[in-house]
């Protein structure tokens, strides 16, 4: 029998730098998950299983909110966001808590 591999995920400094990783590896991630899911291995996760029955994921849930935004940011935004592989709002929300946690971090230091 073999024995399976865990793949390293590394800790990343960002959520763009993770979203980079993902995207550079993508391809084989790809061929490990159709094997798995080929072999039988590969699982459906329901809310249950992920923990909403403990209350896990009402802690993180997101609030809704609406923004404008000039028409050339929003362009800027989503070619970045191709050219990254992200979702352009993945992308917009990744700036934001970037900039955040970089001004906190200068004010406090």
């Amino acid at each position: 029998m073999k024995k399976k591999t865990k793949r390293a995920v590394p800790a990343f400094a960002s959520e763009a730098e993770e979203a980079a990783w993902w995207f550079e590896n993508r391809k084989l991630h790809d061929r490990e998950f159709a094997a798995a899911v080929k072999k039988g291995e590969a699982q459906v996760l329901t809310a249950r299983s992920c923990g909403a029955d403990r209350g896990l994921q009402s802690q993180d849930a997101a609030r809704v909110v609406s923004l404008r935004v000039p028409e050339a940011d929003l362009a800027l935004a989503r070619k970045q966001a191709e050219q990254k592989g992200l979702p352009y709002q993945t992308y917009i929300k990744s700036l934001l808590h970037e900039t955040l946690a970089e001004r906190e971090k200068r004010k406090a230091g």
